[in-house]
């Protein structure tokens, strides 16, 4: 029969670690076609001018189609209810209570709804603000108003991401200054005295120092240039494992663009597009559905924030963005460490000098029930001692819970006092 030992709760400790793991994404993940997958769930009409897109996009590490490819992060945007790009564009309210936006907008609505998702997961609040840096004074805080959400899976993220180690690399202005081919849109491209200036990187540094806090995000860290760690372009929740892009500032937001894009109209008829200033601008709808964003003159063109990202659908902004604004290649976008917490409870199992000196195994004793010894001269005289290879843990009913192995046999005799750590980890 076996024999059980008491183990007191002395002999019982509970310790927590970190485990970081550095993670990176590249350029291609997001820029490809093929990595990056769309849900296409909304459609304007039936006619032959009908916009269909997806209210997010998935990025993929290779080809989705694969069965063996892992889902990264999702990518999408949405604009706060009472901004000026919303007021702008707005045409009252029914009697629903739903947004009403003029022609030469698309999926308001949904940029609206994604934005107030967001609020109401991070904030608590559908209807808050989003305002960066994300802090108590409300003096040098600004408003987020048109945001990119950056979020990232949990196969990544795991517990969190490590404070002061995220970084992501990217183009405050289009990268491609000419002939982009960016999904249905066509030709779009920035005009020559808005050239690009070149990689940005995006950072959390000195977020270790000053700890901000939502009540339903968690962790928040402020999004800086690395080059002027002043100029707030963002947030990040540390433990959703959510990146939020100020588009106005991370971007070029008056940043000016031509080209044609997807649009909702009748072919042949005129579009508005209403550029700087308040100025409204005609442009040509063809005879396939699409509207030049403006007139093609550099002083009366539209820019990216407002009039691109409420004029195109949210599937013709994300593929400009994710084509032009990360690049193309194999150099790393973005970066971060993550944290895997692991909860350990450490069990001291303890044996005096005489205990566990014999074994229960039958062969250990002949049929007489004396010990079975090595040398027959020592019949009697050799005193009894065991090998240790496995330690059971067993409950009140003594029922086995768990079984700890020893990576080599320990001899136990009643010249020694052992203690055995077992670790158990979750």
């Amino acid at each position: 029969m076996s024999t059980f030992k008491t183990i007191s709760s002395a002999d019982i400790k509970t310790t927590k670690s970190n485990l970081n793991q550095l993670v990176d994404f590249v350029e291609e993940d997001i820029s490809g076609s093929s990595t990056r997958k769309k849900f296409q769930v909304f459609v304007t009409s039936s006619g032959v001018s009908a916009i269909t897109s997806s209210l997010f996009h998935t990025v993929y590490d290779q080809d989705f189609s694969l069965q063996t490819a892992n889902e990264l992060f999702d990518l999408t945007f949405g604009i706060y209810s009472g901004s000026q790009t919303v007021v702008t564009a707005s045409q009252g309210i029914d009697v629903n209570g739903k947004l009403l936006f003029s022609g030469s907008s698309v999926m308001m609505r949904e940029k609206v709804n994604i934005y107030r998702q967001f609020s109401q997961l991070l904030l608590g609040d559908a209807t808050q603000r989003f305002t960066s840096p994300f802090s108590n004074s409300t003096l040098e805080r600004e408003n987020m108003d048109e945001i990119l959400f950056i979020t990232l899976k949990r196969l990544f993220v795991r517990d969190g991401i490590k404070r002061e180690s995220f970084a992501m690399r990217l183009f405050a202005s289009s990268s491609e200054p000419a002939n982009d081919t960016i999904g249905k849109a066509t030709n779009l491209h920035v005009l020559a005295d808005h050239q690009p200036r070149g990689s940005v990187i995006v950072t959390d540094v000195g977020a270790a120092s000053s700890i901000e806090r939502s009540q339903f995000g968690g962790d928040v860290g402020n999004l800086v240039l690395a080059n002027n760690t002043a100029e707030n372009v963002g947030l990040i929740f540390y433990q959703h494992g959510i990146v939020a892009l100020d588009m106005k500032r991370a971007f070029d937001g008056t940043q000016q663009m031509s080209g044609s894009i997807p649009a909702v109209g009748i072919p042949g008829k005129l579009k508005h597009i209403r550029a700087g200033g308040g100025t409204e601008h005609t442009a040509a709808t063809a005879t396939d559905g699409t509207a030049t964003i403006l007139a093609g003159h550099a002083h009366i063109s539209a820019s990216f924030v407002p009039h691109f990202i409420s004029s195109g659908s949210i599937d013709t902004v994300l593929d400009h963005i994710a084509t032009t604004r990360f690049s193309s290649g194999s150099q790393t976008f973005m970066t971060f460490q993550n944290n895997t917490q692991i909860n350990s409870t450490l069990i001291f199992c303890r044996a005096t000098a005489d205990e566990f000196n014999y074994t229960s195994n039958p062969t250990y004793t002949d049929s007489d029930g004396r010990i079975v010894v090595i040398d027959e001269s020592q019949q009697g005289i050799q005193k009894s001692f065991s090998f240790v290879s496995t330690i059971g843990l067993y409950d009140a009913n003594e029922e086995l819970l768990a079984v700890a192995k020893l990576s080599r046999p320990v001899e136990k005799n009643d010249e020694k006092d052992l203690t055995f750590r077992v670790r158990l980890d979750f």
